[in-house]
């Protein structure tokens, strides 16, 4: 009896998703290739994924939202949860070996960080970062701001320590001197096309242990909280 109620549960299932992407499709031939359709908590609604955007559908495709799913009782923003869920990026398969990494006390707190040299909100994360304790920063150098940004990075890959030249850039202006010699920068090609990868399309964009990514600059307190959160669940 079980067996036979799940798959008609399924069955049904099926079919009320056939039946939005459907409706949708024939009345919205312009509406994007729907991914993923799901029931959500609430009842006769659906969540559209498309990429890592949510839209809601009826369980007829008559009507689509665009917003956010708030449960009132716990005030969790349930639209939020799951988008974190959907761009979540698996922290131990990022190549650190071709990231910038400087680290403050302990450094046994680990945060990724996507940044331009010529970022202006970079160079302030950068001056902020420095308040927060025991924490390693992994910086890969994604030159997408267009003039001199990937001279600039290439510069700074290539330093002996480009850790210190890094940082003496971002926080104090000093300009890394010219990359003259033979250098492997093969490494920003690569960090641009796995930024690409993850649509990251600004920067700072910050990648927390337990997988969580922030687009744009956060403050030290805001980044001390999630640290500590990361950390218990990484």
């Amino acid at each position: 009896m079980a067996l036979c109620l799940g798959a008609t549960l399924g069955h049904a299932a099926f079919a009320q998703e056939a039946v939005i992407r459907k409706n949708i499709a024939e009345r919205l031939p312009d509406f994007p290739k729907i991914d993923e359709v799901t029931k959500t908590p609430v009842a006769g609604l659906y969540e559209l994924r498309i990429g890592t955007d949510l839209f809601y559908s009826d369980e007829h495709g008559d009507h689509i939202l665009e917003g956010h799913l708030i449960e009132t009782k716990s005030r969790n923003d349930l639209t939020t949860a799951r988008i974190d869920k959907l761009t979540a990026i698996d922290f131990a398969t990022l190549p650190l070996k071709d990231a910038i990494v400087w680290k403050q006390g302990s450094g046994a707190r680990k945060l990724v960080v996507f940044a331009d040299p010529n970022c202006g909100y970079c160079k302030k994360f950068e001056k902020e970062m420095q308040q927060v304790k025991d924490v390693t920063v992994y910086t890969f150098l994604y030159p997408i701001l267009g003039g001199d940004s990937p001279e600039k990075s290439r510069d700074i890959w290539c330093a002996k320590d480009n850790g210190a030249v890094w940082r003496d850039w971002m926080i104090k202006g000093s300009a890394p001197a010219r990359s003259m010699g033979q250098c492997d920068a093969s490494a920003l090609q690569r960090n641009i096309a796995m930024a690409k990868k993850f649509r990251i399309n600004g920067t700072p964009a910050l990648v927390f242990e337990d997988g969580k990514r922030v687009p744009g600059a956060m403050a030290p307190d805001q980044v001390e909280k999630q640290l500590v959160i990361s950390r218990g669940k990484a």
